[in-house]
């Protein structure tokens, strides 16, 4: 197969070099053909040269044309090294550039489709606990108490909203709108979303943000990372009576915007890590209801919004999350 693929490859130069010989065969008939020797000479000459430059090419090539006419039986095959010749060593090398980016996309998708199954598994599982609590509250022969159904619908409502916005991360950018933002209503709003949580805990919230105060956001996903931060800091103060104090404060070329609570703070060997995905420490295993991806997305969200998310800790005092938006 190799040999037809490599004449059909050069059948317009033969062609070209047949017409060159029956040109110069033309001139020698005008010419009278007063030497019969010479025109046969140079006509068996153009041809023994056509032939000879014919086989030395395919042999340059038999292999890499060999390669290519051959149906590949894994992708590994495309990283095979048969050219001589420079357009077909150009080839290759393009050839195993495409499949870098493609083992490089093939990657990226299987993390993905790893990373979202995972998701998955714990979400269902840790989804289950509000079901079975609510199912043992409508089975007790006493009165429903709808302040416990309350806080269980809450966590299963949080943790639908998870998984909805890891599912919308994908095409963040679709759903986007970033404008001017009142900082403030943003804030009170989210604080507005989680009093329960609050009463529940008996922890404080403090706001001392200005109310003239915008920045340059999406509000739908800021309230989503403003409501990670506010029940982190909710459900890892285990003391009552304790404040989270939400504050903010305005530069000129940046907003920087702090969540500070008063909880049992992150290890500093966890401090850095917080943010990988799944990734629960110490704190996630002492509550058993976290599932290591608040922090994550927030973090992608932040990054893809533009804005600059860092995070302090010192276990026993306390946890600051601050959120800088550039003006």
């Amino acid at each position: 197969m190799g040999w037809k693929l490599f004449l059909r490859d050069y059948v317009s130069f033969i062609v070209f070099q047949l017409l060159l010989v029956g040109f110069i065969m033309v001139l020698y008939a005008l010419d009278g053909f007063r030497n019969v020797n010479t025109a046969i000479y140079s006509f068996c000459i153009s041809l023994v040269l056509l032939a000879s430059f014919l086989l030395i090419r395919y042999l340059m090539r038999q292999r890499y044309l060999l390669k290519i006419t051959q149906l590949p039986t894994t992708m590994e095959d495309v990283l095979q090294k048969n050219a001589k010749t420079p357009e077909a060593i150009q080839t290759e090398k393009y050839m195993h550039e495409l499949y870098r980016l493609y083992q490089h996309e093939l990657h990226s998708l299987y993390a993905s489709q790893k990373r979202h199954d995972q998701f998955m598994n714990q979400w269902v599982h840790q989804m289950k606990t509000p079901i079975s609590v609510i199912e043992l509250l409508l089975q007790d022969d006493r009165p429903l108490d709808k302040k416990n159904v309350q806080e269980e619908i809450d966590r299963l409502r949080r943790g639908l909203d998870m998984v909805l916005v890891n599912a919308r991360l994908e095409n963040f950018e679709d759903d986007m709108q970033v404008e001017q933002v009142p900082l403030k209503a943003i804030v009170t709003a989210t604080v507005n979303e989680n009093k329960r949580l609050f009463i529940t805990k008996r922890v404080f919230p403090e706001i001392h943000v200005e109310d003239d105060l915008v920045v340059a956001s999406d509000s739908k996903w800021l309230r989503f990372i403003l409501g990670q931060f506010i029940t982190n800091a909710v459900k890892y103060t285990f003391e009552a009576n304790k404040k989270i104090v939400i504050s903010a404060i305005q530069k000129d070329d940046y907003v920087q915007l702090a969540i500070c609570d008063e909880g049992i703070g992150i290890p500093a060997s966890d401090l850095s890590r917080v943010t990988k995905a799944f990734f629960t420490g110490e704190n996630g295993r002492k509550t058993g209801e976290s599932t290591g991806m608040g922090l994550y997305l927030a973090k992608e969200i932040c990054e893809k919004l533009g804005h600059e998310l860092t995070i302090t800790s010192e276990v026993g005092q306390g946890t600051i999350v601050t959120v800088t938006f550039t003006n």
